[in-house]
């Protein structure tokens, strides 16, 4: 058995819409013992909007998304029915962990349009210091999502342009994973996360202009709803149905070559796999792609260099452990091209930086 390669669609119930928030109460209705993890900036954005606390044990994670960290704090509950995640990315992967821990089942309310962590039963685990450790898989997956409109208007553009770009990956990845593939070789869920990754490009080629306005303006539109919905949900779909060729490749490794350097950890995840795409698509010599999306980067702010990250010194020395860790064997370049080399990754980098 191997859980990597099950075809998982994503969460148990997805609810989005205006609102929801204030159906929480019903839903956790049938718990008998529920137990929250959040941060404490979430906690306080969530408490602003709700206008009450949650009477049920609270506990604080340290930004670290580690196993480490989830094992602490499943051992403080001890015992729960469901575990309540309410935060970003790094906290909905801390509340899947924890219940894990537990084997109960795990509630997630975003606080951030910034990625699919509050749908998938997957995870994205870093070491204690922050640095990428690997994805995990839970063998439940979320038992609720919910996705209030309202309420996530209160998201910095900033960390939803990141989610863009983040989401923008899966069309890419998946592309440059399957194309290489003979039509006879793909499955029906592969041919069914293709095409799901492709809704995801038009949608977000077209409405995410508009989508960041009806933030910035503090306005629920059909754009901000498609946008939103793409980057929690569809984006979950896709990896859900292609399994393996449709979660991470290139733009993903690059990503967990960056961690390693201290200078980026400011910058937001889906910033840096935005970037990832340019390094995929220059090492597959897809320059045209690369000048068709350009123009989009820089209409909604998502890097097309590193400098945008504070890395300033592109030498390949200093370089050294985002090529080591892209072109590692057990990261994802390998999905693109299992004879990646540190020498090609940097020679992509390098012909972005030069574009």
């Amino acid at each position: 058995m191997n859980i990597n390669d099950e075809v998982r669609p994503g969460g148990n119930r997805y609810v989005s819409g205006t609102d929801v928030l204030k159906d929480l109460p019903d839903y956790l209705e049938q718990f008998h013992q529920v137990a929250v993890v959040t941060g404490e900036t979430s906690y306080q954005v969530f408490n602003d909007f709700y206008q009450k606390e949650l009477d049920f044990p609270t506990y604080r994670y340290d930004g670290s998304a580690s196993y480490e960290d989830a094992q602490v704090i499943a051992e403080q509950i001890g015992k729960s029915d469901v575990i309540v995640g309410i935060g970003g990315g790094r906290v909905m992967d801390t509340a899947k962990l924890t219940a894990e821990n537990l084997n109960c089942d795990v509630i997630l309310i975003p606080t951030l349009i910034s990625n699919c962590a509050p749908f998938t039963p997957i995870t994205a685990v870093y070491y204690p210091n922050r640095t990428f450790r690997c994805m995990g898989f839970q063998k439940r997956a979320p038992y609720l999502t919910l996705v209030d409109w309202n309420f996530l208007l209160a998201t910095p553009v900033d960390y939803f342009v990141a989610g863009v770009g983040d989401t923008l990956a899966k069309w890419y990845e998946i592309t440059g994973i399957t194309d290489t593939l003979a039509e006879d070789q793909k499955s029906a869920y592969t041919r069914l996360g293709v095409a799901c990754a492709k809704e995801i490009a038009t949608i977000l080629l077209s409405d995410s202009q508009d989508a960041i306005y009806s933030l910035q303006q503090q306005e629920i539109s059909p754009a901000f709803t498609r946008v939103t919905d793409t980057i929690i949900a569809l984006a979950g779909e896709t990896g859900g149905f292609a399994v393996s060729y449709g979660r991470s490749a290139g733009a993903h490794a690059v990503h967990d070559g960056l961690s390693y350097l201290e200078n980026t950890h400011e910058a937001l995840h889906g910033k840096k796999v935005a970037y990832g795409i340019l390094v995929q698509l220059a090492y597959t010599n897809d320059f045209d792609k690369i000048t068709e999306v350009y123009p989009f980067y820089e209409r909604i702010g998502l890097p097309t260099k590193l400098a945008q990250m504070n890395v300033t010194d592109i030498s390949k020395e200093s370089l050294a452990p985002v090529i080591k860790q892209a072109a590692a064997e057990d990261d994802t370049f390998r999905m693109i091209d299992p004879e990646v080399t540190e020498e090609q990754v940097f020679a992509a980098i390098q012909a972005v930086e030069a574009l």
